[in-house]
């Protein structure tokens, strides 16, 4: 038995848990596992798909299966398995090619079992496609295999608003419609979150929601972030989780994980 049984601890990855360039601070690693050795379940919920987690999953220590795709995936590093997976619905693709007709100047990634589809890819799409070291199979969205996890757009910031805006008042009954950064846009299926996949972890392993503690820096994450019983974020989070209202710890460079792990330790 130890001080942290029963809790649970969900890290975003990139610019969180990972600062760019795949450099994980050593505070933030031995702080992790001094917290699993005192008995807590620690993960990683990331809007990386399977493929693009698969080359940063052996440096991260997790004890508890991931939450991938912006919350469409729980995924067992262990067995290599999914344990659920949540896809948007078949019309996507008809919707995604109205998106296209009304902005063009965005690039379109969809998500299919282990690959990644895209379509009229735009600088944005190939810095991400260089950042998470996978290359786009490129068709037209229609002829994309499908189901997907995840969709998303990419372009920049002040030109993606207009095409979130749009999905959200025509098909809010469909999708939820999230920044994961300034140039990305991520598509998942109503109620498909980082937050909800969250709970059903911690329902999966019997863990109440009042020793749930989450951290993030984006937009995407705060869906996570408002089902913790303390919502924190790294001091180099954008805007909108400062203003949301995440304690704010280092910056992930100074290692925010340790910084609250060492915070953890005092409460319990």
């Amino acid at each position: 038995m130890g001080k942290f049984d029963g809790v649970l601890l969900c890290t975003d990855f990139d610019d969180t848990f990972c600062c760019p360039g795949q450099d994980i601070p050593p505070a933030n690693l031995e702080a992790v596992e001094y917290f699993k050795s005192q008995g807590g379940r620690f993960t990683v919920v990331t809007g990386r798909a399977p493929h693009a987690f698969a080359s940063v999953m052996p440096l991260v220590p997790v004890n508890a299966p991931v939450i991938l795709s912006n919350g469409a995936h729980l995924y067992d590093t262990v067995t290599g398995q999914s344990v659920l997976r949540i896809t948007l619905p078949p019309v996507v693709a008809e919707d995604l090619e109205t998106i296209l007709e009304k902005f063009p100047s965005v690039s379109v990634e969809a998500y299919h079992e282990e690959a990644v589809y895209g379509w009229n890819l735009n600088k944005w799409s190939k810095w991400h496609m260089d950042t998470i070291q996978v290359e786009a199979v490129e068709l037209p969205v229609a002829q994309m295999p499908q189901p997907w996890d995840k969709a998303m757009l990419e372009q920049d910031y002040e030109l993606l608003i207009p095409a979130r805006d749009y999905i959200l008042e025509h098909w809010g009954d469909r999708y939820e419609a999230v920044f994961s950064n300034q140039h990305m846009l991520e598509i998942t299926a109503k109620g498909c979150s980082k937050g909800g996949m969250v709970l059903e972890l911690a329902k999966r392993l019997g863990i109440q929601r009042e020793h749930i503690y989450c951290v993030g820096d984006n937009q995407n994450d705060i869906p996570m972030l408002a089902v913790a019983a303390t919502a924190f974020a790294p001091a180099n989070c954008v805007p909108e989780v400062r203003a949301w209202g995440a304690r704010i710890l280092p910056a992930c460079a100074e290692g925010t994980i340790a910084a609250l792990i060492r915070l953890l330790d005092e409460k319990y």
